[in-house]
């Protein structure tokens, strides 16, 4: 998981960020200890893609304080989501979005926020098109680079399905 969170990371921003940044911010963030921590921490649900016994995608949504611009009532945060390269473009997006739903709902989300890069006009289309609406801007940083990310929110019906 670790690794695969690392590479899928890597190849969707690597090639816009500085090497030392992208190494220093993947460290941080997905060595075996973090992942590990965030398998065991109960306000965070990790969901997993396969495709036979290979992983393809992963997310995971987290009960965690939203920017001041989610206004939102009983907010969850998707804090990642990623579809391997070779599998992007078969529907796994769409469907491992249905499983973020609900694991939302089982955290008591009434909406879910993200946030995704100002530069990644793909995943900002993606969650458009999954009903996000953009609400706000925030710094992300990726080792010593401030980055602003965009903060989409969209609600969560009742059953755990996509509005």
């Amino acid at each position: 998981m670790a690794a695969f969170a690392a590479r899928t990371f890597a190849e969707s921003f690597g090639a816009d960020n500085q090497p030392d940044d992208l190494r220093a911010h993947l460290q941080a963030s997905y060595g075996v200890h973090q992942q590990s921590r965030e398998l065991e921490d109960p306000n965070v649900s990790t969901l997993l893609a396969h495709r036979a016994d290979t992983l393809v995608a992963y997310a995971q949504v987290r009960l965690h304080k939203p920017p001041s611009c989610v206004a939102s009532n009983d907010p969850v945060q998707l804090l990642r989501f990623y579809v391997d390269r070779p599998a992007q473009g078969q529907g796994v997006a769409q469907r491992l979005m249905t499983a973020v739903y609900q694991a939302a709902c089982r955290l008591g989300g009434q909406h879910l926020w993200l946030t995704a890069w100002e530069r990644n006009p793909r995943a900002l289309a993606f969650y458009r098109k999954v009903g996000f609406v953009d609400v706000g801007a925030t710094e992300f940083l990726v080792g010593t680079d401030r980055q602003r990310d965009r903060v989409l929110v969209t609600k969560i019906v009742t059953d755990g399905s996509a509005p």
